[in-house]
């Protein structure tokens, strides 16, 4: 039993990559991601100091190794940890239903952001349109910033409550030990 679950897991695990991209998965002989050649960013800016190790994160997420949102904030040294906390309960369930420390519902998403990037530091004329709206689900910076979303879930938690509402109840680890 505890093989077939492998297998299904590692068979739903390979089609999300597939489905994420189109293209070879890296190489752990080949170097991180964020210090090649960029993809095409919002801000094509080389880092100037230190850069994020996000590495623990791109073990499960590799998604976002190439996502220009979390490919920029790498580059000026803020890491995945910044802003979801270091989710170390998370980064150690292998059956991956427990939640990251930190999650933002839509509403919150543009408050977060702008503790780092406050009006006085944005370009208004761009944001213009966006900061007018007041309905905060139809100006999330994400929206146009990055691919900040997984394109396939397996798990998904309510991001208020961190609560398990849809769960497709595969599971690696087992209570008994195999027989």
């Amino acid at each position: 039993m505890l093989v077939l679950t492998t297998i299904v897991v590692a068979i739903v695990a390979c089609e999300q990559q597939v489905r994420e991209k189109q293209e070879q998965p890296v190489l752990l002989e080949e170097k991180p991601l964020l210090l090649e050649e960029p993809p095409l960013l919002l801000e094509e800016k080389e880092a100037t100091g230190p850069v994020a190790d996000n590495s623990r994160c791109h073990v499960c997420h590799i998604n976002y190794s190439e996502e220009s949102l979390a490919v920029t904030h790498a580059r000026a040294n803020v890491g995945c940890e910044q802003c979801h906390g270091s989710s170390d309960a998370h980064c150690g369930d292998e059956d991956n239903i427990t939640p990251p420390d930190i999650m933002y519902p839509a509403e919150k998403i543009r408050p977060f952001c702008m503790g780092c990037h406050p009006k006085e530091k944005i370009d208004i004329a761009v944001h213009k349109s966006v900061m007018a709206k007041p309905d905060a689900n139809e100006s999330i910076c994400t929206n146009c910033h990055g691919e900040h979303r997984l394109g396939y879930r397996t798990r998904k938690w309510d991001k208020t409550t961190r609560k398990l509402i849809e769960d497709d109840k595969v599971r690696m680890m087992t209570e008994k030990p195999n027989e």
